[in-house]
């Protein structure tokens, strides 16, 4: 197993059932340490990782009382990490749709590049639903325009390493990213605060009901907050476009 005094792995879940537990041993199984944010779930899925936790080192469990939505959870695990002086997080979900096993090759690809964000690129399978794929080419196409094409691969999967201190910087210097708006807004940010993006391949799994497959993923609700969000980082693009325009000229010379 790999161990890191400065990359951890982070997993914020909220009402996973059994997923979680699953997970966690995968992780657990290919990285060290791991920390799980309990977000206000109400399943009594934390009781089996907080169990694991009792007899494993390696295992860090954050509770929070309620549901703050999953940008807030990885908020409130990053200021944790920073106390404890990591300097790089890799998120994943908390479901079984991520791939554990690249764990080991994402936080190698981020030791080599510290500086740099490192995205997961889904590779998706006849399991992952129509919709949802062209759905996101939509979200990237606009992740990209926000960014003057600054290299996102992907905006939305959630399979990444951020540098810690960045990305604090980002979310303390404003209220959003906090809920399903975080992955896609966090990348914009971070690439408008100067951080490089590093892309990576990496297969998704959309598990059905039978296979344990959770999802609390709502079209309308979920789509109204991404264009929203859109809206905003345009507005937000707008006024850095100067200075976008003038870190592409620097660095293309």
């Amino acid at each position: 197993m790999n161990a890191s005094l400065t990359h951890l792995v982070l997993i914020p879940s909220y009402n996973a059932g059994a997923k979680l537990a699953e997970t966690v041993r995968a992780a657990r199984a290919q990285w060290n340490p791991v920390w799980v944010v309990i977000d206000g779930s109400t399943d009594g899925s934390a009781a089996a990782v907080e169990a694991m936790a009792d007899s494993d080192a390696g295992l860090r469990v954050l509770v929070l009382p309620e549901n703050r939505g999953k940008g807030a959870a990885v908020l409130h695990g990053l200021d944790e990490a920073a106390r404890a002086g990591f300097t790089h997080v890799l998120t994943m979900d908390s479901d079984g749709q991520h791939p554990a096993d690249l764990i080991p090759a994402f936080m190698q690809a981020s030791r080599q590049r510290p500086a740099a964000m490192v995205l997961g690129v889904p590779v998706f399978d006849a399991s992952a639903p129509a919709l949802r794929v062209k759905g996101r080419r939509i979200s990237n196409w606009w992740a990209n325009l926000e960014t003057l094409w600054a290299g996102i691969g992907d905006s939305l999967y959630g399979f990444r390493i951020y540098p810690v201190e960045p990305l604090r910087r980002v979310m303390h210097g404003q209220r959003w990213m906090r809920r399903f708006d975080f992955d896609p807004e966090a990348v914009v940010r971070l690439a408008w605060a100067g951080v490089p993006a590093l892309n990576l391949p990496a297969p998704v799994k959309y598990l059905s009901a039978a296979e344990g497959g959770v999802s609390h993923f709502n079209y309308w609700r979920d789509n109204r907050l991404l264009s929203w969000m859109h809206f905003r980082l345009m507005c937000g693009f707008f006024l850095r476009l100067p200075m976008l325009l003038a870190r592409r000229l620097f660095s293309s010379r």
